[in-house]
């Protein structure tokens, strides 16, 4: 009896798992792709704008940021300093700008902000991109209005979290199996590469999902705030996230403290040698000066921002970040493990590659769908429209995807530089490229048009290389000798993305060379582990 109700529990997890992950996936590996590649949102943002190779962080970077503004903008009411870091060497600074009494005597506000060189002060002028951003925002927006955006992909992560435990059940060797791999099988190979992928990253996939939920729970479950605040998030929020009270202009003129020792308590507050991101200065001029100073996330897994404040002309600290709410601070650090700010260079290139398995164990799952089919097309003659449906989005998603990435990226190099709304077109190319990749599917055989997409996606991010060397002077044969290390590691991923893709491609170009008994029939030559239909 008990027997078979473990059997039941099994299968029931089975469904539950097979539509789970169906249902979802495509969508799923689409978030996957993107969350992955916002792993290196700073390197993508600085290698689609070349013309910012040249510039290097500076240790008094702060320094001449306030000195650059001083020459710039004496009178604004508001001077901003996002110091350059080895991730973003630039610094950009901004200002507040007052506009003369409107309408109704409103006065009206504006922030403006450029680049510069931390090494020269000079102003730096780039092209317009939306750079690594367009693929953090899409991770969790999908391009879409971001309310319904965050919505689906939030429900897509509880299907996903849904997939993970029933898996885990479903598959009761599922740790026993993870030794086990048998090429040329078919289905058999498919499911061990899903279970190997699935395995190996295990406590990186429930993280992920987890914490994705936590991003956005107020979005999700927003009841308890309403219970406590009513409709007033914005109450909420200013308790939540204190913010310092608002100061106004004395009218009497003063001397901006020197800000290098303000710089080392901060420092000394901080600990282990943390360094502010940015610095905010109000009033600046006035007696009535106040600095405030954003630590860095680097180094540090929480996510909630720490800030000091000085007074602007004696350099007394005023006020500090103190210690977190309990709840306060789970949600923070588990909204940071999400975002891995706090990752070396070594340890992002470790999560890139468990979200790399991540995007492997989505694929595999949705190939062997189709792939535990075959059996019953061959039974019918003929492949059911459903069964059609499910390889043509495979096909259009799994190598699509990565096609439209490629055509972004392309884009970028190409597009005219005065071209208007030139990141709004780069965006666009990706969509197209990826439209298209739907549309070309149904015109050929499965195994042709996994091949032709592998194909073509290996030539074009084998090619970006040629084309970024060809555009502009940021190629293989400077960048690797004389740097930025950036654009050579840029370069050189997308050479060994090419070669994966290529390899993809030789593997569906494959025939089957082991006949296969379905159905008490043998067929001379069984479908292959990728040809799950025919046209």
């Amino acid at each position: 009896m008990g027997g078979r109700v473990k059997e039941s529990l099994r299968q029931s997890m089975a469904w539950l798992h097979t539509w789970a992950g169906l249902t979802v996936g495509w969508i799923l590996y689409a978030v996957f792709v993107t969350g992955t590649l916002s792993y290196f949102r700073p390197e993508i943002s600085h290698w689609m704008r070349p013309e910012l190779r040249d510039a290097r962080e500076r240790p008094d970077a702060i320094e001449s940021g306030i000195r650059a503004l001083r020459d710039r903008q004496p009178n604004s009411p508001r001077w901003v300093i996002v110091a350059p870091t080895a991730r973003e060497p630039t610094m950009r600074i901004g200002w507040m700008v007052t506009t003369e009494p409107g309408q109704e005597n409103r006065i009206l506000r504006r922030f403006e902000s450029i680049l510069l060189n931390p090494q020269t002060g000079e102003e730096l002028k780039a092209r317009e991109t939306a750079g690594g951003d367009f693929f953090y925002r899409f991770h969790f927006e999908l391009s879409m209005n971001p309310l319904w955006g965050c919505w689906i992909v939030g429900c897509c992560a509880m299907f996903m979290l849904v997939a993970i435990l029933s898996g885990i059940v479903t598959h009761r060797n599922i740790f026993k199996n993870f030794f086990t791999f048998r090429p040329n099988k078919g289905q058999r190979s498919w499911l061990d590469a899903h279970n190997i992928v699935g395995v190996l990253a295990l406590p990186y996939h429930l993280m992920i999902t987890y914490t994705g939920l936590i991003t956005l729970m107020l979005t999700y479950m927003p009841w308890g705030v309403q219970a406590s605040y009513g409709y007033d998030s914005g109450a909420f929020l200013a308790e939540a996230f204190p913010n310092p009270p608002q100061t106004n202009p004395t009218g009497r003129s003063s001397t901006l403290t020197d800000i290098e020792p303000l710089l080392e308590e901060a420092s000394r507050q901080w600990g282990s040698g943390a360094l502010p991101e940015s610095v905010t200065i109000d009033h600046p001029g006035d007696a009535g000066a106040r600095i405030q100073m954003q630590r860095t996330s680097v180094g540090r897994i929480s996510s909630n921002d720490q800030t000091i404040i000085f007074d602007g002309v004696t350099g007394k600290m005023l006020a500090a970040t103190g210690d977190e709410p309990g709840a306060m601070r789970t949600h923070s650090v588990l909204y940071g493990l999400h975002l891995a700010h706090f990752s070396s260079i070594a340890l992002r290139w470790m999560f890139a590659l468990c979200g790399l398995l991540g995007i492997a164990m989505v694929a595999s799952g949705l190939v062997l769908w189709s792939v535990k089919r075959a059996p019953e097309r061959v039974a019918l003659g003929r492949t059911p429209f459903g069964h059609r449906l499910v390889e043509i989005l495979n096909i259009g998603t799994v190598v699509g995807l990565p096609l439209g990435v490629a055509a972004y990226f392309w884009a970028n190099r190409l597009l005219p530089i005065e071209l208007a709304d030139r990141s709004l077109w780069e965006v666009r190319c990706f969509f197209i490229a990826w439209t298209l990749s739907y549309i070309a599917a149904p015109w050929q055989a499965v195994r042709q048009a996994w091949r032709t997409h592998f194909t073509l996606g290996a030539l074009l991010f084998g090619l970006l290389p040629l084309v970024n060397a060809l555009t502009t002077n940021t190629h293989l044969g400077i960048t690797l000798l004389h740097g930025p290390s950036v654009y050579a590691g840029f370069d050189l991923t997308m050479l060994a993305i090419a070669f994966m893709l290529a390899l993809a491609a030789w593997y569906a170009s494959r025939e089957a060379s082991v006949p296969q008994r379905v159905h008490g029939r043998t067929s001379a030559r069984a479908p292959t582990t990728i040809e799950t239909g025919s046209a």
